[in-house]
């Protein structure tokens, strides 16, 4: 029998929609469930959006559309990126894919060879150690833990380009911790970049309209200029606007890089649906109540969430300030057992946790941490009390 290719032995299923399975399973087997696992929005977009989708379907014109994106959305776009700072693009600096992780993947391809090295900070969102691995890059893993807050350092970052990487890979605020860098951190980090004028960047921002506490959004080409050369913005329309199944993603950065994007486009997804395009240009261009509402809604379950986990003796909670995750520190539990079932790290602390309690939380070390736990908070707000509570429990019954 012909075999498969290599690379196809070097992917690997999403850890995330392995414990997402196990808790539907569960849930239609009866079991009361509550799901802190998937890092959806869990809201819809505005009625704009679906009157737009419905309107472009009564004009359908049934063609292909372009590689780079259609005008109305590379203008809809550099109008939302110009409003978060990233002024002088053009639709030329533009390029779109199905959704921002196809998006990571075209620049995957686009700008690492097998061998070439990528470096990115743990910890981090489970695609770009896959993706690397399926295209044959090297990486350089920037442990940060939660001693430092989730956030990578500047001699830390220092240590890493001297190596000389092809790509440095960046997210702020980040998946799966919900930190975010400062100004003053950004720039911190923007000096060391600098230093390195051979290493492509790409900062994949997708959560930066979901920002609290007054922090802003920042990126490393605000405070050095000089880096929009080798700077490439990742963002969506996901999780801003409810729509992560609609499946948009979008670059701004150099001409050549997005040239060779829109060039990977047209080899494979050739453009984006026409309906599909008018619900994003019209998230983007449209009223934004509703992703403010939401964005003040999740600082506000924010609080609850870490109020109740710096609640429990030994857990260590960083204050997330973006997003809609908690990444505590759970190694408190490794070594101890629960109606005795031992628990000997992240993974068997989760297992534990949705049989015993049936609240499904993903380890740790599907983002390189493996002495933590990932909890999306975007579960309805009814169940967000009861579910910490049984995280709780859980805690107050090891023995």
């Amino acid at each position: 029998m012909p075999q498969l290719a290599q690379r196809v032995g070097r992917a690997k299923p999403s850890a995330i929609m392995v414990i997402a399975e196990k808790a539907k399973q569960l849930k239609a087997a009866g079991r009361d469930i509550i799901s802190f696992s998937i890092g959806v929005p869990n809201f819809l977009p505005g009625e704009h959006v679906y009157a737009a989708a419905r309107e472009s379907l009564s004009h359908d014109s049934g063609q292909y559309g372009s590689n780079r994106g259609a005008e109305a959305l590379l203008d809809a776009f550099l109008q939302h990126i110009e409003a978060l700072g990233f002024s002088g693009y053009t639709r030329l600096n533009l390029s779109i894919g199905i959704g921002a992780k196809q998006v990571l993947y075209n620049l995957a391809e686009a700008l690492l060879d097998e061998g070439d090295e990528i470096c990115f900070a743990a910890p981090y969102w489970t695609t770009y150690r896959d993706i690397a691995d399926i295209v044959g890059a090297r990486t350089n893993v920037m442990h940060c833990g939660a001693e430092q807050n989730y956030k990578l350092t500047p001699a830390q970052l220092d240590a890493a380009l001297a190596r000389k990487p092809k790509v440095f890979l960046f997210n702020n605020p980040s998946n799966p911790t919900g930190m975010v860098y400062t100004d003053e951190e950004i720039a911190g980090l923007a000096g060391v970049l600098a230093k390195y004028p051979d290493t492509w960047i790409v900062t994949d921002d997708i959560y930066n309209s979901m920002v609290f506490d007054g922090i802003g959004y920042h990126n490393f080409v605000f405070a050095r200029p000089e880096l929009r050369e080798r700077l490439i913005f990742v963002d969506s329309v996901s999780k801003t606007y409810g729509m992560p199944g609609w499946r948009v993603g979008l670059i701004a950065g150099p001409e050549v890089v997005a040239r060779a994007v829109t060039t990977l486009n047209s080899n494979h997804i050739t453009s984006l649906p026409e309906v599909i395009t008018a619900a994003a240009v019209a998230a983007f261009s449209g009223p934004q109540d509703i992703p403010q509402a939401k964005c003040a809604e999740f600082a506000g379950k924010r609080d609850t969430v870490v109020a109740a986990l710096r609640a429990i003796p030994g857990v260590v909670c960083p204050r997330p300030q973006g997003a809609f995750y908690a990444f505590p520190d759970i190694s408190v539990a490794f070594g101890k057992r629960h109606d005795g079932v031992s628990i000997g790290n992240d993974v068997e602390f989760c297992a534990a946790l949705l049989e015993a309690k049936g609240v499904a939380c993903v380890p740790g070390s599907a983002f390189g941490e493996p002495r933590a736990m990932r909890i999306s908070y975007t579960c309805p707000t009814a169940q967000l009390a009861p579910g910490l509570q049984r995280i709780q429990q859980f805690f107050a019954e090891l023995v």
